[in-house]
């Protein structure tokens, strides 16, 4: 094999490795979005942390959105979690030190994850909004597909080294271009599902809201599955057109 074929299927593989590690770590963690609560709003007490981690109030979406806005509440895709304090009523409040503060997370079920959002969210009397709804559920499950994509265009790229054959590298440049098309997509979805989000829900005065580094993780992850497979692409492409030259060359 020349030594321009093995430098690019070198590259392509560490920048695959780095793509999936990255999605990987965007996919299990909770920092896809941020919201920051100005201490004047950060009131919310135990029974409202309750009221958060009930099971049954995973379908009030109004419910959990609220808490997220007065809590600090972080977003992942299969975890939602919120920060709240309790004050001491007995102690004024120039005498007070900084209250204690509380971490809690709860998670999405698969069929969580496949719960209808309303026009009106928390009014399951208003109308079903289709696009929020599909939106929400090709957020996680896009970058399933894009794991599911690299991992099966590793074990052909295995193949193709067990055979001694550059040609393999064709499918798995081609399963890497569309893992990346799935990473970028997810990463619009979230996005998109956020601003629908937020102007059907406003977040009060004095919350700020952020994408965190989970997102930014997944949004680094597609470029660097699109670069792989280029690579990959190329060096099959060009492996097969130089033998084919030769072999012209050879007959002539």
């Amino acid at each position: 094999m020349d030594n321009r074929f093995a430098t690019a299927l070198v590259i392509g593989s560490v920048l695959s490795l780095l793509s999936v590690i990255y999605l990987a770590a965007a996919v299990g963690t909770v920092s896809w979005y941020h919201y920051f609560t100005s201490p004047a709003l950060a009131n919310v007490s135990e029974s409202a942390a309750s009221e958060f981690l009930n099971e049954e109030e995973k379908a009030n979406e109004k419910a959990y959105t609220d808490a997220l806005y007065h809590c600090n509440g972080s977003l992942g895709l299969w975890q939602q979690c919120i920060t709240f304090s309790e004050k001491n009523a007995d102690q004024h409040s120039e005498d007070m030190m900084e209250p204690p503060s509380d971490y809690r997370c709860v998670s999405l079920s698969f069929s969580d994850q496949f719960l209808e959002k309303y026009t009106q969210p928390g009014n399951h009397n208003s109308e079903i909004d289709l696009v929020r709804t599909y939106l929400w559920r090709c957020q996680f499950l896009l970058p399933l597909v894009a794991l599911g994509l690299i991992f099966f265009g590793a074990i052909v790229g295995l193949a193709g080294c067990v055979c001694r054959s550059i040609y393999p590298a064709l499918g798995t440049g081609a399963m890497h271009l569309l893992a990346g098309v799935c990473t970028l997509g997810a990463v619009l979805c979230f996005s998109s599902g956020m601003h629908m989000l937020q102007s059907s829900l406003p977040p009060p005065p004095g919350v700020r809201g952020e994408y965190g580094w989970s997102f930014c993780l997944a949004c680094v992850s597609s470029p660097l599955q699109v670069m792989a497979g280029a690579l990959f692409l190329w060096a099959s492409r060009a492996s097969r057109r130089e033998y084919s030259l030769m072999k012209a060359y050879r007959v002539a």
